[in-house]
């Protein structure tokens, strides 16, 4: 299954970048036999919309026009499902297992997130009650990626 990060934003040049990097290609091979991967990470700029609410839809119609219509559309929102590690390796896995060819996660802007958005959510999913800059998030979704490829590979990087 093809894993995707979209996000509103670019990523600076910078330790985050960095970071990110490292965990896309640790997931890169380490997923290739598991069925996971490559993980691609696709960024679009920021709506300049007047107010949040055209800003949102105007977001959330870029991103849901990117992935493929049949893609399980994981969605980073702060009201979501909080995830164990473990927990969120069942819920990628079962995709997988189910035949879905393509994960994408989907982080927003400023704002959060649009209504179609939400509504065409397979999952929404949060990192916590706290509301985090797009940079980090890219790198703590992919850091857990990673984590849960290690976890279906048997792999000590996780201990619980």
């Amino acid at each position: 299954m093809k894993l995707v990060i979209a996000a509103i934003g670019r990523m600076k040049r910078g330790a985050e970048q960095d970071l990110c990097a490292r965990y896309t290609k640790r997931i890169d091979k380490a997923g290739r036999g598991l069925g996971l991967g490559p993980l691609r990470i696709v960024e679009f700029n920021e709506s300049r919309a007047p107010r949040p609410a055209e800003r949102k839809a105007q977001e959330a119609e870029l991103l849901l026009n990117a992935a493929p219509p049949e893609a399980a559309k994981f969605v980073l929102d702060e009201h979501g499902s909080g995830h164990s590690s473990r927990s969120f390796t069942d819920l990628l896995s079962a995709r997988r297992d189910d035949g879905v060819a393509e994960a994408w996660f989907f982080i927003g802007g400023a704002d959060g997130h649009g209504d179609a958005l939400l509504t065409a959510a397979t999952d929404k999913i949060a990192l916590g009650q706290m509301t985090w800059p797009h940079q980090i998030v890219r790198c703590l979704l992919a850091e857990q990626i990673y984590r849960a490829i290690t976890i279906l590979s048997g792999h000590p990087y996780h201990r619980d």
